[in-house]
């Protein structure tokens, strides 16, 4: 099937597959153009659901917009197709995150990752709407090495590290997270970017429904309904963001969880817009295999968001690259899903 056969119904439901990517406070801080003629989707950033306390530089919108990215490519290739992804392509319009076209004859591969559609991006397509952020506890079992190997090549094939900390660097790591959590609570900008994207009561029925009770766009189908907050943490060491902040949800309960999470942290070499976008991909790709493995995972932010924090989240001793994310990965329920905005607020298909 080439590009130009593709019906306005697939593409629709590829996008709809893109946008079931995580993104910080769930944003969802994308917009898709596609292009009958030229049989290319675009992928663009939606400026105007930026974090502007907690992600000032847009760092962080990139890296989800990388994840979208990807989970568009994995559409793609179950779709039998090879996706060739160019990434900044345009200098003179920020919004052009990625370009992304089925390959044709004499096509090489794109500057989006490694090896798109040739190396079974296609299989991780399962994972796309079952992966969920899990804010619950999880058991203390081990990760097999085998299994964090394949986790790490994952990574690499997105052009990213991704490294699981030794029982040192690991301390420190979690130090690092209480800290930034500690700055959290008491930060007044974080508190307005909580406020506007988390919904409780009447916004989180709301945003369950697909409905919006008070007419706005960005209080349905967007943010962290309460049903998603998880638990608070009565015990334990797991990065977990407590999404009420420091407001209260009737029947809310306390656990206990892990003292010894399984964290891992995506890297880049460098720490540039078209580095974000390899990091939301590989983060992406990390997320699929380990859905598919059995493990549930969440994206800790907190300490990325703070720049002093960020820089000595590396490893000490081998300082590789800069670190994008934490991931808390590990064996137990899968979180709830999230509302997404529909294909229609997200999607645009010209000739």
């Amino acid at each position: 099937m080439s590009t130009r056969e593709m019906s306005d119904e697939r593409v629709t439901a590829a996008v709809r597959d893109a946008a079931a990517a995580p993104s910080m406070h769930n944003t969802q801080p994308w917009r898709f153009r596609y292009s009958r003629s030229e049989g290319a989707f675009q992928v663009r950033a939606d400026f105007g659901r930026e974090l502007p306390h907690a992600d000032p530089d847009g760092r962080a919108l990139h890296v989800s917009c990388g994840a979208a990215l990807f989970n568009l490519r994995v559409a793609l290739a179950h779709e039998g197709l090879r996706p060739v992804t160019r990434l900044l392509p345009d200098p003179d319009d920020p919004a052009l995150l990625a370009v992304v076209r089925p390959a044709g004859p004499g096509d090489g591969e794109g500057s989006g990752g490694g090896g798109d559609g040739e190396d079974g991006i296609g299989a991780l397509h399962p994972a796309v709407h079952r992966r969920h952020t899990s804010r619950l506890p999880f058991t203390g079992t081990e990760i097999p090495q085998t299994l964090r190997t394949a986790l790490s090549d994952a990574a690499l094939r997105e052009g990213a590290l991704l490294d699981f900390p030794g029982p040192r660097h690991l301390r420190w790591v979690l130090e690092l997270v209480e800290e930034a959590e500690a700055r959290n609570r008491a930060d007044r900008g974080e508190a307005e970017d909580l406020a506007h994207w988390t919904r409780t009561g009447a916004a989180a029925t709301a945003a369950t429904a697909g409905a919006d009770p008070v007419g706005g766009v960005d209080t349905a189908g967007d943010g962290v309904p309460e049903y998603a907050f998880g638990p608070r943490k009565f015990d334990g060491r797991a990065p977990v963001r407590d999404f009420a902040g420091t407001g209260r949800v009737a029947g809310r309960r306390s656990e206990t969880f892990e003292r010894q999470p399984r964290i891992a942290l995506l890297s880049t070499v460098k720490d540039r817009p078209g580095d974000w976008l390899r990091a939301g991909q590989a983060m992406e790709r990390v997320l699929l295999l380990a859905t598919l493995e059995g493990l549930v995972g969440s994206p800790a932010t907190q300490p990325v968001e703070w720049p002093d924090l960020r820089w000595p989240l590396r490893d000490p001793v081998s300082g590789r690259g800069r670190v994008q994310m934490v991931l808390r990965l590990g064996y137990g329920p899968p979180g709830p899903g999230t509302p997404r905005r529909p294909p229609g607020e997200v999607l645009d298909i010209g000739p």
